[in-house]
Parts: structure tokens; sequence; C-alpha cells
């Protein structure tokens, strides 16, 4: 039975997690006839053991993920383009380290956003910040009318995470000045703190989707100098069942499974430069007025 001036002086020194189990470690004491210093090691491994689980906890509501599903919960299976070694490599947190970045392309359901949330989960596990926001999230977030400090506020948010991963991009055209804010986000993380995109589009793209081809052109010029690209192709997994094929036309089934054009189709297990096709067709693009 623990003392109440020992709980007491427990809670004074927030060792909550240590107070937890101290009970049944003092009985495996006793029952094994540890040393002191055998028990003290033990009781404060309880307590580190608690610390780390609630923070987890809590950077992970933090990052406001949209689903919580864990690399061991993807099924690799179904879709044999995605090059799982590298997957589980970037979910080790090197990259992070690095300070490098991360861009998923390929056309929508083939498990983009959940393969980098579920990397972006692992990294909370293993000490990082992150931060998920779909680009859409993004947008609104800096085009709201907020006075200056909010602005610097929500811009702070955005550069603190050491893994940022913005989501969606390409899925349609951003609101006006959305490439400024972006913009500006990938040139104060460059080479400071690390970000992952996913895009089911082509990078001549992105000026039009951008609305902004110096923009456009800037981000990619930045974000792509120590990029991991990872190209996924084939079937879609929000279509994989045959109930919800079957229930769309022939022609819609075939271009469901399809790759788009313009995708690539080998991953690139380390950085690499940008293909100069793709750059040198966003720096003469001209985006939509």
């Amino acid at each position: 039975m623990i003392r109440p001036s020992l709980a007491h002086t427990l809670r004074e020194l927030h060792l909550s997690g240590l107070l937890s189990s101290l009970e049944v470690r003092l009985a495996e004491a006793a029952g094994n006839r540890l040393d002191h210093g055998e028990f003290l090691e033990l009781v404060l491994r309880d307590e580190i053991a608690i610390r780390t689980s609630r923070q987890v906890q809590r950077r992970t509501r933090a990052a406001m993920f949209r689903e919580s599903k864990s690399l061991d919960e993807f099924d690799f299976a179904f879709n044999t383009t995605i090059p799982r070694r590298v997957i589980y490599d970037l979910a080790t947190g090197q990259f992070i380290r690095q300070k490098s970045d991360v861009l998923f392309l390929g056309p929508p359901g083939v498990g983009k956003s959940s393969l980098a949330q579920a990397i972006g989960q692992q990294a909370i596990k293993t000490g990082f910040v992150v931060l998920y926001r779909s680009i859409f999230d993004l947008a609104r977030d800096f085009l709201e009318e907020q006075p200056p400090v909010q602005q610097d506020k929500i811009l702070g948010r955005y550069l603190k995470p050491d893994l940022l991963i913005i989501d969606d991009m390409g899925m349609k055209q951003l609101p006006r000045r959305s490439g400024e804010f972006l913009l500006e986000i990938i040139l104060r993380r460059h080479e400071n703190r690390s970000t992952m995109m996913t895009s089911n589009r082509p990078l001549e793209d992105w000026a039009k989707l951008i609305g902004d081809a110096p923009a456009a052109t800037a981000i990619l010029d930045r974000f792509l100098q120590h990029a991991h690209l990872i190209s996924i192709t084939g079937r879609s997994y929000r279509l994989q069942g045959t109930a919800e094929l079957a229930r769309l036309p022939a022609g819609m089934a075939r271009q469901a499974e399809r790759p788009r054009s313009g995708d690539a189709t080998n991953a690139q297990p380390t950085p690499q430069q940008p293909p100069q096709g793709a750059v040198n067709q966003a720096l003469t693009t001209e985006a939509n007025p």
C-alpha cells in the first residue's frame, strides 16, 4: 500500500506514470529481491514510457490526420507498383533528419494520402512533430481575412513542424493567391524542415493549378532540389471491390484502373534531380487568367 504522503509527493513532482505502476513495482521488488538501483530504474522507465505515450497521443491529435491507419495496415499486395522498401525507408524518418522532401505522384485512389499519413504517424512515434493539411486547408487558412499578427501565427504553424504533409495537390485549381502562400511556405522550409506532398497531376500542370506560373516554377525549383519522387500507378483502392466496378459502365471501369498520362513509372529511393522535361515545361507554361 502506497503511503498518502508518498503519493502526494509524486503528484507534486508530476510523476503520475511512476505513481500508477509503483504498487506493482514494489511487489515485484519484494518478490524478486531487487536492489535499490534495479528498483529505481524500473519505476523511472515506467515514467518515461507513460510520458512518451502521452506525447505521441498529443502530437497525433495536433497533426490532424484525416485517417489513422499504420503502414502495417496498408495493403501493399493490392498494388505492386508501390515500392514497399522505399516506403519503409521513409518511415524510419531519416529523410526528416536530412531535411529532404518527398513527393508522391499518381492518379486518385492508389494510396498516396494513406501512405503519407502512415509515414507521418510513424514519424511522430520516432519523436518528430508533424502537421497534416490538404492543399485546400492551406488555402483556406491563409485566404481568410485575418489581421497581420494572426497571419504570422498561421505561417508559424506551417513552418514549425519537422514534417509538413500537404495533401491533394491537383484535385482542382486553387483559389487566387494560393500560390503566393504555398511558395512562402516552401521557401521558408527549404533545407530547414521536411515537406511531403501528394499530387494526382503531372508537374507540368502545376502552373495551371496554382494559377501563377512564376510561383509554380519557384516552388518546383526549391521543392524538387532534395526530393524523393515516388510515382505510383495501378488500380484504385476505392474501386477495388468487384461490386463497385460492376456498377460502373465498362469504359469508366477501365479508365479507373488506367494510369494517367504524364505519370512516371519508376520510384526513386534516393533524392533525385527533377525530371528535366517536367521542369522545363513548368518554366514555360503560362497560367490560366
